[in-house]
């Protein structure tokens, strides 16, 4: 009987270490997880519209923001590039639509959720809170409130495939 129970020894230490470790390292792989899932949202997407496009990127706060990069009509009649006209801000109405950045400070929340973000209408010169959620890879659901989300707007953006 000894012999036996001797054996066996080796054999729960083994066991009980492999428990261990899996269990020690599951945060880690869920951290790594959850890093994939927040960067989903990265790339150029279509309002909801079709007049513009806006490229979301990660700040190197660690923050998501995002930036107009296309306009369907980019000009005024006379040529002219469109300016930030309707923001409340002298100093703000002389700059380019192009380029103006629209999304700021957006945290990942997990399950597909950015949230404590703020989006700006450069249509109405105004800034809203905001959160998006991922309804799949390639549809963005975009909602600006005031307040609270049940006084807001949804708008649903579409990812824009690049042809590489």
């Amino acid at each position: 009987m000894d012999f036996l129970a001797t054996n066996q020894i080796p054999i729960l230490v083994m066991k009980f270490l492999s428990i261990f470790l899996i269990t020690a390292f599951m945060p880690i792989m869920g951290f790594a997880q959850s890093n994939k899932g927040a960067d989903a949202i990265l790339g150029i997407w279509q309002t909801g519209s079709g007049k513009g496009r806006v490229q979301i990127f990660k700040g190197t706060d660690g923050h998501y923001h995002g930036k107009i990069v296309w306009l369907k009509e980019p000009n005024y009649e006379d040529g002219k590039p469109k300016i930030d006209k309707n923001n409340p801000d002298p100093a703000r109405k002389k700059m380019p639509l192009l380029g103006l950045q629209n999304l700021r400070n957006f945290l990942y929340e997990g399950e597909n959720l950015w949230s404590n973000g703020k989006i700006y209408d450069p249509e109405k010169g105004s800034d809203y809170s905001c959160k998006m959620t991922l309804a799949n890879e390639n549809t963005l659901d975009v909602r600006g409130f005031i307040g609270i989300s049940l006084f807001g707007r949804t708008d649903t953006w579409r990812r824009i495939l690049e042809k590489k």
